[in-house]
């Protein structure tokens, strides 16, 4: 699972090898707020099956604690997106 954090709009999707990725606008950890988490995992639901919604969840409490998973920064157009694979 990949949780790429930088980009305009926050969205659960599918790579081209079926890998989920999670996309998240804004900054760590302020962004991932109780409301902001529960409109997050909701949209996840719609994407992920049972088992990558739980990975999915425990990355997102990852990511709040300050722990950190394997991280990646690239700069795509200017923006520097930060990417966390699980």
């Amino acid at each position: 699972m990949l949780v790429v954090q930088g980009v305009p709009a926050t969205a659960v999707v599918r790579d081209r090898t079926g890998e989920p990725v999670v996309l998240l606008s804004g900054e760590l950890p302020e962004a991932l707020t109780p409301a902001a988490l529960a409109e997050l995992l909701n949209l996840a639901a719609a994407v992920l099956d049972a088992q990558e919604l739980r990975l999915f969840r425990k990355c997102l409490s990852a990511l709040r604690c300050g722990e950190k998973l394997d991280e990646r920064r690239i700069e795509v157009s200017g923006a520097v997106l930060t990417v966390y694979r699980s």
